[in-house]
């Protein structure tokens, strides 16, 4: 017999058209500025398995990109700060409902939760050690660089934690993004999406921790 229990879900408040608008500018910012993003530094960080020389040359190449500061501002800080602030605001807002769902799909709900605050904490930190701090002194961000960083074993653990929090958020909300625009309708298709989606999870937690322990 089917283990079925309730879940959250958001109730409407307010303007109805201004929620569906801001649901789908939330799930398009964390999944096309924001996922992509993820997925370049993913293959830079990896690159690093290839060679101290290889990494810095991809970051030296990265760095050299005209109006940079600027790009990632519009690109990436602007995305990200609307994507956490309107994610904490639909978690604030969500309130038990009647309807009755799988019990892991209640799991996967959560975890998305908890994984969008975890990830949050790790891109604040990880902006500040590697992008802010960095600016501010003057220090080159290299290979050497973060391999110090990482020695410390909390901040390593923490590295991890912060891989796999990050990877899951996107992933799974690869999959509830694809019902939130229309894409996938049937339980048949929302199926595949969620295979697809934890597999995908599954490389990259492999391919980024796997990086770290080459810098580390």
């Amino acid at each position: 017999m089917e283990v079925k229990q309730k879940t959250w879900t958001v109730i409407p408040r307010g303007n109805s058209s201004k929620k569906f608008i801001y649901s789908r500018l939330h799930s398009l910012a964390g999944i096309v500025p924001l996922g992509l993003f993820l997925i370049e530094h993913f293959y830079s960080n990896a690159t690093a398995m290839f060679g101290e020389e290889t990494y810095n040359k991809q970051i030296e190449g990265l760095q050299s990109i005209p109006f940079l500061p600027v790009i990632e501002i519009i690109f990436i800080a602007i995305p990200l700060l609307f994507h956490a602030v309107y994610g904490i605001y639909l978690s604030f807002v969500s309130s038990n409902n009647t309807n009755t769902y799988q019990y892991r799909r209640n799991l996967m709900y959560l975890f998305q939760r908890i994984s969008g605050i975890v990830t949050l904490i790790f891109v604040v930190y990880h902006v500040w050690s590697f992008r802010l701090s960095t600016a501010f002194t003057g220090t080159e961000v290299n290979f050497q660089l973060v391999s110090e960083h990482l020695q410390n074993p909390l901040i390593f653990a923490f590295y991890i934690l912060g891989v796999v929090s990050t990877t899951y958020h996107f992933c799974n909300g690869l999959s509830t993004g694809l019902i939130t625009w229309g894409i996938t309708l049937g339980k048949n298709s929302q199926k595949i999406a969620v295979q697809l989606s934890l597999l995908l999870f599954a490389v990259m937690c492999l391919i980024g921790i796997a990086t770290l322990y080459t810098f580390a």
